[in-house]
């Protein structure tokens, strides 16, 4: 287990800003309360380096299969139109990523970035279907050496305030490879086309770059 290049300003943040709450604590206060500072801000400075854990990892690639891109819980399998870049009927799984669950985001498939863009927005609940359309997002397009696209959504939640995303619109990238990271809470959708095998259901556990979500055709 090592942590994730995203959250070392993070930590070291939260070190010097902790470090400096519990000596001005044992300085001005003292006693019983300072030992609870000091309880207070050590959970919180765990709970911080732990949410940037980067997991050592088996990477499944095979083709023709849809590995998951995030560790998380399906929220969604359902048959939908997507309005902003396929602009046609797909199959969306979404996984919705606690702050317990790694961030890391990684490829669903392999094959050629494209279209790739960053959108400002709210930040609702993550669970919510608007979240996919009205939330800050990246979305990211790739099309298989077999002219299949895929559609894929990170987007920031309730408690997520940065969406990273390492695309950019003509690189080739390799399934299972990371994609991004998304800081605090969030969701990926993938937009799959119609007729997709889809190997998962609701409230199915996933881990990203191992669990096969299902098939393309």
């Amino acid at each position: 287990m090592t942590l994730h290049k995203e959250g070392f300003k993070t930590i070291v943040i939260a070190l010097v800003l902790f470090a400096l709450v519990n000596i001005a604590s044992y300085s001005l206060i003292g006693g019983t309360i300072s030992h609870i500072v000091l309880f207070v801000t050590g959970v919180v400075t765990f709970m911080v380096v732990n949410f940037f854990r980067s997991p050592n990892r088996h990477f499944v690639r095979q083709e023709g299969a849809i590995i998951a891109p995030a560790d998380g819980k399906i929220v969604v399998v359902e048959e939908v139109f997507e309005p902003e870049i396929l602009k046609q009927k797909a199959l969306q799984v979404s996984i919705f990523m606690s702050p317990l669950d790694v961030h890391i985001n990684w490829y669903p498939v392999s094959g050629e970035v494209k279209f790739s863009t960053h959108q400002k927005g709210n930040h609702k609940k993550a669970y919510l279907p608007k979240s996919s359309t009205e939330n800050e997002r990246s979305t990211v397009l790739i099309e298989t050496k077999k002219g299949t696209k895929v559609l894929v959504r990170q987007i920031a939640g309730a408690m997520a305030r940065r969406v990273v995303c390492y695309s950019e619109e003509g690189q080739q990238i390799e399934q299972s490879s990371q994609m991004g990271f998304i800081k605090f809470g969030s969701r990926v959708d993938l937009f799959l086309p119609i007729g997709t095998q889809i190997d998962v259901k609701l409230k199915d556990k996933t881990i990203g770059g191992q669990s096969i979500l299902g098939w393309l055709k």
